[in-house]
């Protein structure tokens, strides 16, 4: 390669890099739901219309719904319970909840725009408390905007491995950054959500304490057999969470009353 021609690709990648970097800051806003500044380039019509896309390919993948209305009846009734007596119910978002037909794969989680999904091999381990504890926890994902701010983190670091690729050859490094980043929540967003699930669940007059057990549930179930349970791949370990919950029930039992989650 001639060195007129690697300067010149040292330059265009070193350009593209600050591009994205520009743009990243200037795509920061504050949550008004939780108060914490993050960067974010979709609006919540955006999120809605990605969640409702992805909805039928995702219950796919777990087996389809669960065959009894009674169930997704009872299920429907405790989320919608946590929605309006909490600030989930003034926000743009279309809260809908889906039991999953899989009897094997433990696991929870929400999309993008208000979607959330249970397993039955999860929600069959619960009690009604328990059962509040992991929805309000995924609500607490949509309206934390996790998702959105994955995907902002994907693009830029896409944007940025394309810099890179083009000034030297590690692309493929920084977009294995990206990959992980849009695929695994990190551990500010699960400690945020296990947060805004103890107040969800108290303000539904449910015993917070039950989210205690949730976490040792889902610990159990991470100890048998060889097979790491689905939610280790889209949560960290739940017993270092519970901790932060014993955190959040004192701090809303004294009073302080506050949305907003140290990170």
């Amino acid at each position: 390669m001639r060195r007129g021609n690697w300067k010149i690709r040292i330059l265009i990648g070193l350009a593209i890099v600050a591009f994205a970097y520009v743009q990243r800051c200037s795509n920061k806003e504050e949550n008004p739901y939780t108060g914490r500044s993050q960067t974010i380039t979709m609006d919540a019509d955006q999120e809605i219309a990605i969640g409702l896309q992805s909805t039928p390919e995702i219950a796919q993948q777990y087996g389809g719904l669960y065959p009894d209305e009674e169930l997704q009846g009872y299920i429907d009734k405790i989320g919608n319970k946590l929605v309006q007596n909490s600030i989930a119910r003034e926000t743009p978002y279309q809260y809908d909840f889906h039991l999953l037909a899989d009897e094997q794969t433990v696991n929870a989680f929400a999309l993008p725009g208000g979607p959330v999904f249970i397993t039955y091999a999860l929600f069959k381990e619960l009690n009604e408390a328990q059962l509040a504890g992991v929805l309000g926890h995924e609500i607490g994902h949509v309206i934390g905007r996790h998702s959105a701010e994955r995907i902002a983190d994907s693009e830029f670091w896409q944007t940025v491995s394309t810099g890179a690729s083009v000034g030297a050859d590690m692309g493929g490094v920084v977009a294995g950054i990206g990959q992980n980043t849009l695929l695994k929540n990190g551990r500010g967003d699960e400690l945020e959500s296990d947060d805004l699930g103890v107040l969800f669940m108290m303000q539904s007059g449910y015993d917070p304490e039950e989210m205690i057990k949730v976490m040792e549930i889902l610990d159990a179930a991470s100890g048998g057999g060889d097979r790491v349970p689905e939610f280790q791949s889209t949560h960290p370990d739940p017993g270092n969470r519970i901790e932060r919950i014993r955190e959040s029930i004192e701090k809303y039992r004294i009073g302080e009353g506050v949305l907003k989650v140290e990170r």
